[in-house]
C-alpha cells in the first residue's frame, strides 16, 4: 500500500461539497416501551442496519403525552441503544404536544438521538418552524451536533412543497405516508392502494412517490419508502421493498414488525458484482492518488468513483461482506 492510500475517498471526493447520506436501509418504527426493547436487543444481534424510530405520535396515549417521550428518551440513553441509531417522532405541529415532545427528547437525551422525524406537514413554512424550534432547544441544552431531520410527506400541502422541504437546511430524509396519504383523498382513492399492487399501480399513488424520491434525490436527501402492511409472508415483504427501490429510486424503507426488516434490508442491497467492482476501482484510483484509471477496459475519474464510493457506502450500511483490502483502507478507524 503507498503513501496515497492515506489519503480517504471521503476527503477527497466531496471537497466543498455535502456528501449524501448513507443511513441504513429500514427505519424500523416500535411505540411501547417492550417493543422498543424488543427493537434495540435486535439491532444489537444485527447490527447497525436498520434505526429504529421510537414514536411519540402514534405510541403515545392521550393525556399521557410527556411520559410516553420521556420513556423514548430514556431508551435512548441507555446502554441498549449500543449504535446510537435511535431517533424519535414527535408529534405534529397541530398537536399542543409537539413542543414539549422536543424540549423531553432533546433536552434528556439529545447527543444520544440519531434524528428527530416531524409527521403530518402541511408545507414547507409548517417544517421550517419545526426545525427553527428544534434548533431552539438544542441551543438552550448545548447540543452542539444539530440533530438530522427527516420528514413525512403524507399531506396534499406537503406534496406541492416536497421540492421546497427536501432543500430546507438539515433535511436528511424525506418519507411517504401512504395511509395518511391515501386517507386524506377521501375515498377518490380506494383503499387497496395502502397494499399491493396498487400501491405501485394507481396513477395517484405513483404520482406522489415519484415526486418525493425526485425532490429527495435532487437535494441529496434520502428517499424513504412507506411501510408494507403485510407481515409474514417474507416474499411480499421483499417485492414490495425491491419494487420501491428499482422502479421508484428508494433507498430507505420504512418497518413495523421484525420479520420486515431482513427482507427489506436484503432488497435494498446493492449487487454483489456491483459492490465488487466499485472496490477494485476505488482500490486502484486511492493508488493513482485519484488520477484517472481504466478497469477492464474502462476509463474511470472522478465522477464514476463517487458513485463507487457511495455505492460502497450502502453495501456497508446493509450489512454486505467487504473484501480485506477495502476494508482495510476504507472502513477502519
Amino acid at each position: 500500500m503507498n503513501a496515497s492510500c492515506t489519503t480517504h475517498p471521503a476527503d477527497i471526493l466531496f471537497s466543498g461539497e455535502k456528501p449524501f447520506p448513507i443511513l441504513p436501509a429500514v427505519d424500523h418504527y416500535a411505540g411501547s416501551e417492550k417493543l422498543i426493547r424488543k427493537a434495540l436487543a435486535l439491532q444489537q444481534t444485527l447490527g447497525p442496519i436498520f434505526d429504529i424510530t421510537g414514536d411519540c405520535e402514534d405510541g403515545a396515549r392521550a393525556g399521557a403525552e410527556a411520559e410516553h417521550a420521556e420513556m423514548v428518551a430514556t431508551l435512548a440513553l441507555s446502554d441498549e441503544n449500543r449504535h446510537g441509531r435511535m431517533g424519535a417522532r414527535i408529534h405534529d405541529i397541530t398537536h399542543a404536544h409537539w413542543q414539549r415532545d422536543l424540549e423531553i427528547l432533546v433536552g434528556t437525551a439529545g447527543h444520544r438521538l440519531a434524528f428527530i422525524t416531524l409527521p403530518k406537514v402541511r408545507s414547507a413554512a409548517d417544517t421550517a418552524a419545526q426545525i427553527a424550534a428544534l434548533r431552539r432547544v438544542e441551543n438552550t441544552h448545548g447540543i452542539t451536533r444539530p440533530l438530522p431531520v427527516h420528514v413525512l410527506i403524507e399531506t396534499h400541502g406537503a406534496l406541492r412543497e416536497v421540492w421546497n422541504i427536501a432543500a430546507l437546511e438539515g433535511v436528511e430524509s424525506i418519507d411517504f405516508g401512504l395511509m395518511d396519504f391515501v386517507s386524506g383523498h377521501h375515498g377518490a382513492i380506494p383503499g387497496s392502494a395502502m397494499k399491493s399492487p396498487d400501491q405501485f399501480e394507481h396513477p395517484l399513488v405513483v404520482r406522489a412517490k415519484t415526486e418525493i424520491s425526485a425532490a429527495a434525490l435532487a437535494n441529496g436527501v434520502v428517499p424513504s419508502h412507506n411501510v408494507t402492511t403485510e407481515l409474514k409472508d417474507l416474499d411480499i415483504i421483499r417485492s414490495d421493498a425491491t419494487r420501491a427501490r428499482r422502479e421508484f429510486g428508494y433507498l430507505r424503507m420504512w418497518s413495523i414488525h421484525p420479520n420486515q426488516i431482513q427482507p427489506i434490508v436484503e432488497a435494498m442491497r446493492p449487487d454483489f458484482s456491483e459492490v465488487q467492482e466499485a472496490a477494485e476501482i476505488l482500490i486502484a484510483a486511492q493508488d493513482a492518488s485519484w488520477g484517472p484509471i481504466q478497469h477492464n477496459g474502462r476509463l474511470h475519474d472522478r465522477a464514476s468513483y463517487r458513485y463507487y464510493w457511495e455505492l460502497l457506502l450502502r453495501a456497508r450500511s446493509t450489512g454486505m461482506q467487504l473484501s480485506d483490502d477495502a476494508a482495510g483502507r476504507f472502513f477502519e478507524n
